[in-house]
């Protein structure tokens, strides 16, 4: 395990510096690296050749000494030419943490379509940077920052880096055109459609598996769930139906972290397009976290990057379990809840059904005898309150939507 220093730098005294090196220490255990010392320094303004003050360079290389350690971690995204400069008085490995979040992704990417997202924003990150990290590139000997192109995708000129970045978008391009092929189906199908979204490790896989734990006895459904950040990458994609036949689409997206990387946004953008075509939004809080208000803003105002407004959203404020002082939401509807307790659960897709199917009306149909094959369809796919059979036919009493009214209105009595 690679032995760390972690350093911030406080611009303007930033209220948030705390909340944002907690995080990269977070970010940094999530990538396996040993964290033996974390430090800040306040600046007005960002040093040309280091991003922080020389004294504190040379502060940084008594504790790399001192404490043995293997690499440099910055919280603020440094320049190709700054990372050099460091690396030469630091004699270390230097990353910043744009570079962090990309390795947490190379690792922790499976499908094919996560890995070439992750590779094109790490040669993103890379082109502007290839003149200053030349030397730091042609030394690299593996670890952090090295999976996803490799060495030697490191040691491709500007040229090649484009032309290899331009091959791998053209391969993910042929993944989104099935994935959009597969959302349009969704649509012509009018089924509501869910997106689970939040902060990363605020449990938004849990309540996935949740609901499909609820709903079915399927376990080959469930997904990858843990307690670490960005524990999956993949969106996931489940079909929920209730005990009265009324059902929807829930997806599972992947989380969010302040100032996620720019271009891992735009790599992952198709992705996250499913988000911009819910019907619902649930938004996933950690509770336990002592920053989770300012993980709530951090979402929402990525939601709103990537083009998602005016979507109804419940705010599920979870892992209440864990702490040990009443909770204030301030933001509307909510549920405090425990998504690893079951009527917690209950409670989650109880308010969802509500809110999903309140559009719904109680109608009576009158159907001919000889239309039996739509009797049984009903049946099959609709809530049923009764069902009696009269001179003219099956009398059906039943939940119906606006579309599937207009459907049916030759049958409505």
């Amino acid at each position: 395990m690679y032995k760390a220093i972690l350093v911030g730098a406080d611009l303007n005294n930033d209220d948030m510096i705390e909340y944002y090196m907690e995080e990269l220490r977070n970010l940094a255990v999530a990538s396996d690296l040993d964290v033996v010392y974390s430090m800040t320094q306040s600046l007005n303004r960002i040093t040309p050749n280091y991003y922080i003050g020389s004294g504190k360079v040379d502060e940084i290389k008594r504790f790399v000494s001192n404490l043995e350690a293997d690499l440099v971690v910055f919280n603020n995204e440094l320049s190709g030419s700054q990372i050099r400069n460091l690396e030469q008085v630091l004699d270390c490995r230097v990353i910043d943490r744009t570079l962090l979040i990309l390795d947490i992704f190379a690792k922790r990417a499976k499908t094919k379509e996560a890995m070439l997202q992750v590779e094109i924003a790490q040669l993103e990150y890379m082109l502007p940077r290839l003149v200053g990290l030349r030397d730091s590139l042609n030394r690299q000997q593996g670890g952090i920052g090295s999976r996803g192109p490799g060495e030697k995708k490191l040691e491709l000129d500007r040229r090649r880096i484009i032309r290899e970045r331009s091959k791998l978008q053209n391969e993910l391009d042929e993944i989104v055109k099935s994935r959009q092929i597969q959302r349009r189906t969704r649509n012509r199908t009018n089924i509501k459609k869910v997106a689970i979204v939040g902060y990363t490790n605020a449990g938004k896989s849990t309540l996935l598996n949740a609901l499909v734990d609820i709903t079915s006895d399927n376990k080959d459904k469930q997904v990858f769930a843990h307690n670490m950040l960005f524990a999956t990458l993949e969106t996931a994609t489940r079909h929920i139906v209730l005990d009265n036949n009324k059902d929807f689409i829930v997806t599972d997206t992947v989380g969010f972290v302040s100032n996620l990387p720019h271009n891992l946004v735009e790599s992952f953008k198709s992705t996250l397009e499913e988000i911009t075509e819910a019907d619902y939004l649930i938004h996933v809080v950690d509770t336990s976290n002592s920053f989770y208000e300012q993980q709530i803003d951090v979402t929402n105002q990525t939601l709103e990057e990537i083009g998602v407004h005016d979507i109804p959203t419940l705010y599920i404020y979870n892992k209440y379990d864990l702490i040990d002082h009443a909770i204030e939401p301030t933001h509307f509807p909510n549920i405090i809840v425990s998504l690893l307790d079951k009527n917690g659960v209950s409670r989650v897709l109880d308010f969802i059904e509500k809110e999903m199917f309140k559009d719904y009306e109680t109608v009576t149909l009158l159907i001919p005898f000889d239309e039996g094959e739509l009797v049984h369809h009903l049946n099959e796919n609709n809530h049923i309150l009764s069902q009696d059979y009269t001179n003219d036919g099956t009398v059906l009493t039943l939940e119906l939507s606006q579309v599937q009214k207009a459907k049916y209105v030759d049958y409505i009595q």
